[in-house]
């Protein structure tokens, strides 16, 4: 409607010509505030270009942020020891699994072999917490492979019990697998309580 009004006004002020040639004071007059009118419907109209392109920017961006976001694998999980008292290592190392899962989005973890496969590459953060009477050491050691990277460790403080804890930030490759250990002679302990546990989380993908 608009470029139409401009398209009217243009072609009257081209009929009427400028105003030496007419000699019409009157119409010279006129012909003035059409010319003024069209200059200003031509601002109006490269005005509203310029916001309709802004907003088709805007929407652009707000389209491909959404995007990125649903992109973005959603990969979290938190696990108890489960069971109801001691879980001891003897001489040896001892795989600990968490068999009480709370959470696993992703299926990331296994709770058959306590193991979490680490699905693309990122910023993950792994946390643990160990519980278990103080008459013994207790310990959690977390893993990638063979490579120890974070180790919960207590040692015999008396009669009760105690709890620590440790976490980290790591960046992980695609395929990693991290499990925990109990060192030789050490323990912990769990209940419905959930005091001795594990979590890890995707915080965000790196590029390979």
């Amino acid at each position: 409607m608009l470029a139409h009004t401009l398209l009217v006004l243009t072609a009257l002020v081209l009929a009427h010509g400028a105003p030496q040639e007419r000699g019409d004071t009157d119409a010279s007059s006129q012909l003035l505030q059409l010319k003024a009118l069209v200059e200003e419907l031509k601002n109006t109209t490269q005005d509203q270009a310029d916001e309709l392109k802004m907003v088709k920017d805007r929407l652009a961006i707000a389209e491909k942020d959404l995007k990125e976001m649903k992109d973005v694998p959603k990969i979290a999980f938190s696990a108890s020891l489960g069971g109801d008292g001691l879980f001891e290592a003897g001489s040896s190392y001892k795989t600990i699994i968490y068999k009480n899962v709370i959470t696993n989005i992703g299926e990331a973890y296994d709770d058959k072999t306590g193991k979490f496969t680490v699905p693309v590459r990122g910023v993950y953060y792994v946390r643990m917490t160990a519980n278990g009477p103080t008459e013994k050491t207790i310990s959690s050691v977390l893993y990638k492979g063979q490579q120890i990277i974070l180790i919960v460790h207590e040692q015999p403080s008396g009669e009760g019990s105690d709890t620590a804890s440790n976490g980290a930030t790591f960046l992980l490759e695609k395929g990693d697998q991290l499990h925990v250990k109990l060192w030789p002679n050490t323990h912990i302990w769990d209940n419905s309580g959930r005091f001795s546990t594990i979590t890890a989380f995707l915080l965000y993908p790196m590029p390979a």
